[in-house]
């Protein structure tokens, strides 16, 4: 299998080779790929988890156990949830 990449990219295999945690451009493009790989099994789990969380919102307000949209009040919470992302430490 031939692969043609862009210059960035070739530059960014050769500079891992060069680094010496791979020891060929293979290694390098295998790695990224079991990277892609695993990027794509996460999504879809994320998505399957975002799925069932909104079917069980539906289901609540099917049940009658839904509230009304209070706009202020989601803002307030926005603010709040910034606020704390603001005040931790980078990791």
């Amino acid at each position: 299998m031939n692969i043609s990449l862009t210059a960035d990219l070739e530059k960014l295999v050769n500079d891992k080779v060069k680094g010496g945690l791979y020891h060929t451009a293979s290694e390098v493009v295998r790695d990224a790929l079991r990277l892609l790989e695993e990027r794509d099994r996460l999504y879809h789990i994320r998505l399957q988890d975002l799925r069932q969380e909104v079917q069980k919102g539906l289901d609540q307000l099917d049940r009658g156990e839904g509230t009304a949209f209070d706009p202020e009040a989601f803002k307030r919470r926005l603010r709040q949830a910034a606020g704390k992302r603001k005040r931790q430490p980078a990791a």
